[in-house]
């Protein structure tokens, strides 16, 4: 019988025990456990991939709690730019939309990008008059609006300098949300969303809507989901540096993702993680951080729900 399985994350960076509240954690723990476990219900009825890795990303894109949709971070003129991709591996079908404003769940307009358009990646004002078109509610940047987001926003908007999320440490998270599955007929899809960076100039992209470098997924192979810092993500062409590994070298899921997070990103400079699962349902959720928020769960009894080492 086909094995089913979801894992999700919500960023990875300097994640100490100790460092955060209890209540927070549980929190954190909480909205972890309530976007997996309706992903995994999709897959446990029947349903497809696609649908439970959008599920999943919608529920941690309505939290504040993560850098994606609600909670986005502010860019240095006090707006939120979001990014998402979505793809699925059956049919290598990709969505994505970048530097787009007040919507609400941008994964849910990456999906719409893959299925009602001829194109892959639309950004800007274009991914906008698009969202529209589609039907899409233009919220107010007060629903955007986290008083945490705000102080770090005001705690260097003045400068050059930007961080990785709302982490009081600088740089000391990347905030991103993502998921990937395989269901039923062993199909995956990979999913991810972000806030970007805060204090974020010149309409600067990370990793996570870019195909290849954030989110992949190829049912040959496995489906990824990236965090990490995103420059060096999108130089390491991390999703499908993973894929080719599994493809061209003949390596497992768990080992093709050890290569990636621990060596080869270290290498040039970079850190974070990624969660993956291959046809199988086997799952890999390795980082090179002190922690990543991360849950999973599959048929063959794995289940997870982690913050750090």
């Amino acid at each position: 019988m086909q094995t089913i399985s979801i894992a999700i994350h919500g960023g990875a960076g300097t994640l100490v025990k100790g460092l955060m509240t209890p209540e927070l954690e549980a929190q954190y723990q909480l909205a972890l456990k309530i976007a997996r476990d309706e992903g995994y219900s999709i897959l446990a009825n029947g349903g497809n991939a696609i649908d439970a890795i959008e599920v999943a990303v919608k529920l941690l894109e309505d939290t504040p709690l993560f850098n994606a949709g609600k909670g986005s971070v502010f860019t240095n003129e006090g707006t939120h730019e979001m990014d998402a991709a979505i793809m699925d591996g059956k049919s290598l079908k990709a969505g994505a939309v970048s530097l787009i404003t007040g919507v609400k769940n941008p994964i849910a307009l990456a999906r719409d990008v893959m299925e009602k358009s001829y194109h892959v990646f639309l950004a800007g004002e274009g991914a906008m008059r698009f969202a529209r078109i589609n039907g899409y509610e233009i919220l107010s940047p007060e629903y955007f609006y986290d008083e945490v987001r705000y102080q770090q926003w005001q705690g260097i908007k003045d400068s050059d300098g930007f961080q990785l999320d709302h982490s009081v440490k600088k740089d000391g998270k990347f905030g991103t949300v993502g998921a990937v599955a395989c269901d039923q007929c062993g199909n995956l899809a990979a999913a991810t969303s972000t806030g970007g960076m805060t204090n974020k100039k010149f309409g600067r992209v990370g990793d996570s809507p870019m195909i290849g470098a954030g989110t992949y997924a190829n049912n040959n192979t496995c489906a990824v989901s990236c965090t990490g810092n995103g420059e060096f993500f999108i130089r390491g062409v991390v999703a499908y540096d993973v894929s080719c590994l599994m493809e061209y070298k003949g390596l497992s899921l768990q080992d093709a993702s050890n290569e990636v997070i621990m060596k080869r990103v270290l290498n040039i400079g970079g850190d974070g993680g990624l969660i993956a699962v291959d046809a199988q349902g086997h799952i890999a959720m390795p980082f090179n951080t002190e922690g990543m928020y991360r849950a999973c769960k599959s048929s063959n009894g794995v289940e997870e729900i982690a913050i750090y080492k």
